[in-house]
Order: C-alpha cells, then sequence, then structure tokens
C-alpha cells in the first residue's frame, strides 16, 4: 500500500474540498488519516481534533489558512513527511521556507486536480 496522507483541517462538511480530498483520496486506495476542528468520519476516515503521532506519513495536504497553520509548524515536522501541499488559499512562503530548512518538499497545487490527472 502507497504510504499515508494526512488531510490537515478536514472538514465534515461534504461540500468542502478537504471533505472531498478524503473521499477521492481513499477512492484512489491511498492510506487516510485526517485532523480537524469537529471528530467525525468521513467515509472510513476518522477526523481526529488533537495532533496525533501518526506514523509513516508521506504527504500533509493543508486545507488551512497560513494564519491557522502556525500553530501545527512543529507538529508537521514532527511527522517527518515528505511533502507538504499547499491547496489553494493555504500558500505560506514562512512555512515553506521553514519546511526547507528541515529539508521537507512543499508544493503549491491542488490535491484534488493532481489526483484527477494522476500526478499525485
Amino acid at each position: 500500500m502507497k504510504k499515508t496522507t494526512l488531510v490537515l483541517g478536514a472538514s465534515l462538511n461534504p461540500v468542502r474540498y478537504s471533505n472531498i480530498a478524503i473521499k477521492r483520496l481513499t477512492d484512489n486506495n491511498i492510506k487516510t488519516v485526517a485532523v480537524g476542528l469537529k471528530k467525525g468520519k468521513v467515509g472510513n476516515v476518522t477526523i481526529e481534533t488533537d495532533k496525533k503521532e501518526f506514523l509513516d506519513i508521506d504527504t500533509v495536504t493543508l486545507y488551512l489558512n497560513p494564519t491557522r497553520q502556525v500553530e501545527y509548524y512543529d507538529y508537521i515536522i514532527s511527522l517527518k513527511p515528505r511533502r507538504v501541499i499547499f491547496n489553494p488559499g493555504t500558500e505560506n512562503a514562512e512555512f515553506m521556507a521553514v519546511l526547507k530548512e528541515h529539508k521537507i518538499e512543499s508544493e503549491i497545487a491542488c490535491t484534488l486536480v493532481l489526483l484527477s490527472t494522476g500526478q499525485y
């Protein structure tokens, strides 16, 4: 199985892009975990509300605005992902520089587009 993706900023609202991303990731057989403000489930994925120490995180896909990201900097770095995807509206030059210092790739992209074009 492919490595795990963390959806950070996950929502229970089915019209939110983070929710759609969880569904599309799992539809593509990508192991997915999620952290958001409200605990619940999207399909078979449980949205956690705490900064859980997930193992084997390959990708963190962000659905948090830059101001809300600050409290997650250390958490994301502690997970040692290979890359962090900054979805539209989450672009953050400051955090991208921090990630680069920790040798973590960052990418300004849309997870949904990457999945639909086979580039994920």
